[in-house]
């Protein structure tokens, strides 16, 4: 799938940078950071968001603070590559609320989730949903044990 790429200037970059950092920031912050007026920010802003370049906004969230202590990356390797399979595990995966992160990716393995669970039992949990009705040739965790990065905005001024 291929998509369109939006023209962004380096105004349009710093804007995007300082929401990554802190997505609660007022209109008349955000244009006192990056140096506009609130009319001409605020108009930048309704266009990245019309555009697709700002897609949402949410708050993070400390999971462990809720009681999500454990992280897995769990990696799958599958003998099905048809779409209609491919299409069946999205759906599959989409209902299982402990996915945070999903992807298709290449190399040894097919796909990568990220996995945030109350512990061991809740992850084994997890892993019996998985797996029912689906046939994988491997399914293998790498359990995290400390967050050194995590979710860091992207400065986008800089790339």
């Amino acid at each position: 799938m291929t998509q369109e790429i939006t023209k962004i200037d380096n105004i349009d970059r710093r804007i995007l940078t300082c929401l990554q950092i802190n997505g609660a920031l007022s209109q008349r912050e955000l244009a006192e950071q990056v140096g506009l007026s609130q009319n001409a920010c605020g108009r930048r802003l309704q266009r990245l968001q019309e555009s697709g370049v700002i897609t949402g906004s949410q708050a993070s969230v400390d999971l462990p603070a809720v009681g999500l202590d454990l992280t897995v990356f769990v990696m799958i390797r599958t003998r099905h590559h048809s779409k209609d399979w491919a299409e069946a595990f999205r759906k599959h995966v989409d209902k299982l609320p402990e996915v945070v992160d999903f992807y298709r990716i290449g190399g040894d393995w097919d796909y990568l989730l990220k996995v945030v669970t109350r512990g061991m039992r809740g992850y084994d949990a997890f892993y019996q949903k998985l797996i029912t009705d689906f046939d994988f040739s491997t399914v293998t965790g790498f359990f995290s044990m400390e967050a050194i990065l995590q979710n860091r905005p992207t400065d986008l001024t800089k790339l």
